[in-house]
């Protein structure tokens, strides 16, 4: 009987196919590249037309002979890499490795991992699509070509161990150029002006708006008392109440980019942890009497579309859990920005009758809260528009026009299902009461004004890192995540708390780029450099001659910078703590997970201890300070000085003060709407809100 050889990436993935498959077939898997350029060398040949020399990647040598073997005794070897560039690439070096036809028709590719899916797809094998292939080589070859020959230039001039990429260049530059706004921005004095008034319905809060039909704005404290002495004796009287309906569209279903930006703002997730959740969820997952079957589409894509068979059973599900007045009149498409790669699909639930809450049992907390928000943002994008009404009232007082806002749900539209946090929304200013009327006279219980000023524009976090790439270009889907994840290794970026700010090394290596690399951490050079990459895909551009464009004038920027250069010291804080092997001052090192003390007589003496950084607070056991530490994964923790002797440790940042009802230790409690100073005394419950978080 004919035997069918089908060859996947991971072992999850091949677990999950093979139980929608025959007896006939055999499903293995690569575990990702079996062929790369090597470590060791640049392994591209730039002398002979910038080919590439693939070797067999190290430790898959039992991978390779245990894929050889199976193909021998197979009839037919199907390549079900995943649906995008990379791969396409791996499926090419299979071919390579396996000595297959590349004119053969053994790709097949699945945009979901479930029966239906996968039985269409093994029906309809293709070739393997070159273009695919050599935008993939572009890149990569491009990206050899930057980091094996720019990255020792910085090891000569600058330090040993530094990296320069492509796209890891311009995320740092884009981190280091916000910083230089907050460092260069100037606070601006303003103040509001907030009149509580009380009508017959009630009382209500307006905002000073006008005066004399002009915007007005207030940038001192003497120009706010002279308001207030102009409003002194004032009569407030209702101007105008206008209400009007206003309808909310659904937000699309995810993409990679927007999937990582609200895990982050939802789940507090980091893009790293949502795209290994999201793997998890595409490649299959073992649902009990179902069998192992993959829960979402792919999770590498920057399209919004949704095909048709998934539209009608949103259809039939709103229409079987609803009602008809929360299904719009079309099925709902959204259009996808740019050149997205619209053979893909938007990310959305492999089967809406997959409810989270049926899922409970077999996933796991975080694997059910990231597909909890990926059905529900699916399904609330095929669903009716939110209808909105909108009061706003008008109070005149002498030449001055105060407003108040208000927003109700006429009907909730997809809004029953899912919460979006769409921009440009307008802001209740507070709650109005039914039944004002125009003209009617009101009675001012007090003014109350507020001095404010500017903010400089916030430090990014991943998340919003993620949506400046997208909206520059920069990168693609499936880099994002290991971009971000790279320059905080690197020791370019460093955390704080959850925004991202550069280190010393960070904006001295991003100042040396500017300086003599100007492309490459040029936010539209490095857009365009991603647009020629899609018109190789699409087959309208030779991938060599996007290479040779590039390396002309960048071999004769490197070797000026190598000669114009001069040798810059990044000189290490030295500190009073003595090294107990050899007697040297240790100093400050910056690593993968922050600050740590080195010994500076390195490599002769390799001593390194933590950084201990105090936060104020004495240890609730022994009395000694507390300081800053990190687990094995950098998770931030707080424990005592004197560990291993006190074992003390805290998640959460220890309050200055202790609880003024029992004297025990309080943390602060952070969530998105205030913050708290909590007792860790379980029985005495202290609980007290410090200040409420903007919005």
């Amino acid at each position: 009987m004919a035997k069918t050889l089908v060859i996947v990436e991971s072992p999850a993935k091949a677990k999950s196919i093979s139980k929608f498959l025959s007896k006939n077939y055999t499903v293995k898997a690569s575990m990702g590249h079996l062929r790369d350029l090597p470590k060791s060398q640049m392994g591209v040949d730039i002398e002979n037309d910038f080919e590439p020399k693939y070797i067999s990647i190290r430790g898959r040598g039992e991978i390779i002979k245990e894929l050889r073997t199976a193909a021998k005794s197979a009839n037919r070897i199907l390549l079900a890499s995943d649906p995008d560039r990379e791969g396409e690439a791996i499926a090419w070096h299979l071919c390579h490795l396996l000595g297959l036809d590349l004119s053969a028709k053994c790709r097949v590719e699945f945009n979901e991992i479930t029966k239906q899916a996968v039985s269409a797809a093994i029906k309809e094998p293709r070739e393997i699509d070159n273009n695919k292939v050599d935008a993939q080589q572009a890149r990569r070859v491009l990206d050899r070509l930057v980091g094996y020959q720019l990255s020792p230039l910085l090891w000569r001039k600058v330090k040993k161990g530094l990296s320069a990429g492509r796209v890891q260049s311009v995320a740092v530059r884009l981190i280091c150029d916000r910083e230089e706004e907050i460092r260069d921005f100037i606070p601006e004095e303003y103040w509001s002006l907030t009149a509580s008034l009380e009508c017959s319905g009630g009382v209500f809060k307006a905002k000073l708006a006008k005066k004399q039909n002009k915007k007005i704005k207030i940038s001192s404290a003497e120009e706010m008392k002279e308001v207030l002495q102009e409003l002194n004796g004032e009569e407030y009287k209702v101007k105008d109440v206008r209400t009007r309906e206003r309808k909310r569209q659904p937000s699309p279903p995810f993409t990679t980019s927007s999937l990582q930006q609200e895990a982050h703002r939802k789940l507090n997730m980091s893009p790293k942890r949502t795209m290994m959740l999201a793997q998890q969820l595409y490649e299959g997952l073992d649902l009990g009497k179902e069998g192992t079957v993959g829960l979402i589409t792919y999770m590498r894509t920057d399209s919004v579309r949704i095909s048709e068979v998934a539209q009608a059973e949103a259809k039939d599900y709103i229409l079987d859990h609803y009602s008809k007045e929360y299904l719009p009149p079309q099925p709902r498409q959204f259009k996808t920005k740019g050149r997205a790669q619209e053979a893909h699909e938007a990310i959305r639930p492999t089967s809406l009758l997959r409810t989270p809450e049926s899922l409970k049992g077999s996933l796991s907390r975080d694997q059910l809260r990231l597909y909890r928000l990926i059905w529900e943002r699916f399904l609330a994008s095929q669903m009716s528009a939110a209808l909105l009404d909108t009061l706003t009232v008008e109070v005149e007082a002498g030449e001055y026009l105060f407003r108040a806002n208000a927003t109700s749900v006429r009907f909730p539209g997809y809004l029953a299902v899912y919460e979006d946090n769409q921009e440009n929304e307008e802001k209740d200013e507070g709650t109005l009461v039914a039944n004002i009327q125009p003209q009617e006279v009101l009675k001012l219980l007090n003014l109350q004004d507020k001095q404010h000023f500017t903010e400089p524009p916030p430090r990014y976090t991943e998340a919003s890192l993620v949506k400046k790439m997208e909206e520059e270009g920069i990168g693609r889907p499936s880099t994002y995540a290991p971009t971000i994840e790279t320059i905080q290794s690197r020791g370019y970026v460093a955390k704080e708390g959850k925004q991202l700010a550069p280190t010393e090394l960070g904006e001295i290596v991003v100042s040396i780029l500017r300086e003599y690399f100007r492309d490459i951490v040029d936010l539209e050079f490095t857009a365009n450099m991603e647009k020629k990459l899609d018109d190789i895909e699409e087959g309208s551009l030779p991938w060599k001659k996007v290479i040779q464009e590039f390396y002309g004038p960048f071999s004769k920027t490197l070797e000026e910078a190598d000669q114009k250069m001069g040798k810059i010291e990044i000189e290490d804080q030295v500190t009073e703590e003595i090294c107990e092997n050899c007697g040297r001052n240790l100093v400050i090192k910056m690593g993968r997970y922050g600050k740590f003390l080195a010994c500076p007589g390195f490599p002769e003496c390799r001593n390194t201890k933590p950084l201990l950084e105090e936060v104020g607070t004495d240890c609730p056991d022994c009395g000694k300070p507390l300081v800053i530490r990190r687990s094995k994964k950098g998770r931030k923790f707080y424990g005592c000085s004197t560990y291993p002797e006190c074992e003390f440790v805290s998640w959460d940042l220890p309050a200055p003060e202790p609880c003024p009802q029992c004297n025990s230790l309080m943390v602060i409690k952070r969530s998105k709407k205030r913050v708290r100073h909590v007792c860790t005394n379980t029985e005495c419950r202290y609980d007290k809100t410090i200040e409420e978080q903007a919005e």
